[in-house]
């Protein structure tokens, strides 16, 4: 069997297909990874012994260069991804028999449409449940397309969605159809999803609710064993002193990484704690030269948030994830997309604290760290972390093996 998997986003999109396509080589199935040509992503894939094929522009200059929430320029790379996918990604899944696909929706909806024309099996993957529409939730809006907030029902929100979908993507995902020969789409969104999607991730950190109108396959978190040693350096540091407090926002820019650096350090300081900074996308750096701050690059979450006392993030999918699975109580900065949702998973369960707004002060830093610090969110991760189902890729691999007869 041979699986194209095509993703276009930061880690916390790529890790998980990676690990698909290692539990999927495992049980005897090829399996490639159609991903941004980003040099970190590369490196990551190659160590795992995963088949890259460069898909579209870098990711991380694009999402550096561009204001949070904008929507300019949107339309030129929806149609870029789109091409990428019409192109790329369909070279790449000539004699497949699946493609698995996850990312924004010009990805997704394109994937499907290269699926349709080679005529083989299309599965949609999300690595959360925000977008999936559900009677439980508004959409999460699309940029420059606000949602009436005088809107609360949440169907009547999901149906304006899709309208907006069509306005923003239909015209140019069919006019590549047609190149090829397809008929047009009138749900570019729901043509994306399918009626049976799968979502990624643990049931019990981030659950499906029912009742629902989408039958939903959720297999558990798609997560990739990082085998890799901390740097000797960095495990000195640990080894100094109590277990410190992590910081870090992944792919995200940030707006002042200066000042957003001294007031996590100060507030980490506050509670008596040491810290590790995680330079980053925003390239976070030490304030000062003081012995209790160590900064750190790429290094293995997975082994490092078994030794912190916390994990101060802005509530990315993958970093959540890593956090609930390592046991590490979690502080949550978010600053948008699906962001707001991990936050409040993590606030609902007790395993730390969502912060309000995504600016923080040493003040409003502080309070939510003594959240996050005290003796119950620290059992509450712990015993999270003995719940969490390791096998979600396993479960997704055996899966597709399996339809495959």
């Amino acid at each position: 069997m041979r699986v194209v998997l095509s993703t276009y986003g930061s880690r916390g999109s790529v890790e998980p297909m990676a690990g698909l396509a290692v539990r999927l080589r495992e049980l005897g199935a090829e399996a490639r990874v159609c991903a941004p040509p980003d040099e970190e992503f590369a490196k990551r894939l190659a160590e795992v012994g995963v088949e890259m094929v460069p898909t579209g522009r870098p990711v991380r200059p694009l999402v550096t260069s561009v204001t949070p929430g904008s929507a300019v320029g949107l339309a030129q790379r929806a149609a870029e991804l789109m091409a990428a996918q019409f192109d790329t990604v369909a070279a790449a899944a000539g004699g497949c028999d699946v493609l698995v696909a996850t990312g924004p929706l010009p990805v997704t909806a394109a994937a499907r449409s290269v699926a349709e024309k080679l005529g083989i099996r299309y599965v949609h993957a999300s690595h959360q449940p925000v977008i999936l529409p559900s009677p439980h939730r508004r959409p999460p809006g699309r940029r420059g397309r606000p949602l009436p907030s005088d809107v609360s029902d949440n169907r009547a929100l999901w149906y304006l969605d899709a309208r907006i979908a069509n306005a923003m993507f239909g015209e140019m995902l069919n006019t590549q159809r047609a190149s090829l020969g397809l008929p047009p789409v009138d749900n570019v969104r729901d043509y994306a999803f399918t009626a049976h999607p799968w979502l990624a991730t643990d049931p019990v950190l981030a659950p499906w609710q029912q009742p629902a109108d989408l039958d939903v396959v959720q297999t558990g978190a798609w997560a990739l064993t990082d085998e890799r040693p901390l740097p000797a350096e960095l495990v000195t540091f640990l080894d100094a002193g109590a277990p410190p407090v992590y910081v870090g926002f992944g792919s995200l820019p940030m707006g002042d990484p200066a000042d957003i650096a001294r007031v996590a350090i100060e507030a980490i300081r506050a509670q008596g704690r040491r810290a590790v900074v995680s330079r980053g996308w925003a390239e976070l750096s030490l304030i000062d030269h003081e012995d209790d701050c160590f900064v750190v690059g790429e290094a293995n979450h997975q082994a490092l948030f078994r030794r912190v006392a916390a994990v101060v993030h802005h509530g990315g999918a993958g970093t959540t994830t890593t956090a609930a699975r390592a046991g590490a109580p979690q502080v949550v900065l978010p600053q948008g997309a699906d962001q707001p949702y991990w936050a409040g998973r993590v606030a609902d369960l007790g395993i730390g604290a969502a912060h309000e707004g995504p600016t923080p002060t040493v003040e409003s830093l502080s309070a939510a760290l003594k959240t996050a610090l005290t003796p119950e969110a620290h059992a509450r991760a712990t015993d999270l972390a003995r719940t969490f189902r390791s096998d979600g890729a396993t479960v997704a691999a055996k899966l597709l093996l399996d339809a495959a007869g």
